[in-house]
């Protein structure tokens, strides 16, 4: 409803009282309508509806449009981050779990996460990431802090961006990946990726792979440090997926979800590496995000 004809219905409100006779007459105030008028109406109003079923989204980049639109209308948002990961071989597993509150302002554009990570034997330890200026600061533990670009792969993996996964997705189709789907769920729409089980060295290139392999990176580092080498070409990566969740009518970003599998040879098995990562919207952030005293 416009704004306008509340005052318009409280000016009128009064008037009907005195006069004792609005809407009171025989088949009320629409009787007395000439039926050309009544008709001229009903066209305009199936125009307008009309106009609103074509302007509705419908693409992934139609409703990408629409989220970036309602994210920029606020100049913060908060979200609760949940993760887990876990590298696995035979019966012997070893992983980590993580939670944080992850607040994000659009001009300047900065964002500041305070989480704690838990080992899989309960062991935590605290974890502090702010990107300010184009560079990311991450403090764990009573370790000294470190920064780096925020391009820096090592850094990319520290920060948890929810609002940035519109740009993602935006490349994504800009790559010509044709994996990108909307479903609708009731007020909701999914934007999603699914991968069938593939081999890395087919899919490797594609836009939606690469954040799952910049995290695997790391991963193959450890291993090559404990005696276990392998290619990427011999890689199977065994289940990708990514959702972003949006408000269908207003395009606000509900959730953001990416869960992936690797499988790496090791002698005559695998080496399963898999890590899940859930981005829920808490609201709206009015605050201003600076680096704590010291850091520079």
């Amino acid at each position: 409803m416009k704004r306008f004809r509340l005052g318009y219905l409280t000016a009128v409100a009064p008037l009907c009282v005195v006069l004792a006779g609005c809407g009171a007459g025989v088949g009320g105030p629409d009787a007395a309508r000439p039926t050309a008028t009544k008709q001229a109406d009903a066209k305009v109003q199936e125009k307008v509806k009309g106009e609103a079923k074509a302007s509705a989204p419908t693409t992934p980049a139609d409703f990408l449009d629409l989220a970036d639109k309602a994210m920029a209308a606020e100049p913060g948002w908060t979200f609760a981050v949940e993760g887990d990961e876990a590298l696995k071989l035979q019966e012997q597993e070893s992983g980590a779990s993580y939670e944080a509150t992850v607040s994000r302002t659009g001009k300047p554009e900065a964002l500041r996460s305070q989480g704690v990570i838990t080992s899989s034997k309960g062991v935590q330890k605290a974890e502090r990431v702010f990107l300010v200026g184009g560079t990311t600061y991450v403090k764990e533990g009573t370790a000294a802090w470190k920064k780096g670009a925020s391009t820096d792969p090592a850094m990319e993996n520290k920060v948890e961006d929810s609002v940035a996964a519109i740009d993602a997705y935006r490349g994504y189709l800009k790559a010509g990946n044709k994996d990108v789907t909307v479903v609708k769920k009731g007020d909701t729409a999914e934007l999603q990726v699914k991968l069938p089980p593939s081999a890395l060295k087919d899919v490797q290139d594609r836009a939606y792979v690469k954040t799952a392999v910049r995290e695997l990176d790391p991963i193959l580092t450890q291993l090559q440090g404990a005696g276990i080498a392998t290619s990427k070409s011999q890689i199977m990566l065994a289940r990708l997926n990514e959702t972003l969740t949006l408000d269908a009518r207003t395009g606000r970003i509900k959730a953001h979800r990416l869960g992936f599998t690797f499988l790496i040879p090791h002698d005559n098995g695998y080496i399963n590496y898999r890590q899940d990562v859930s981005e829920v919207n808490g609201g709206v952030f009015k605050g201003s995000i600076s680096l704590p005293v010291g850091v520079n």
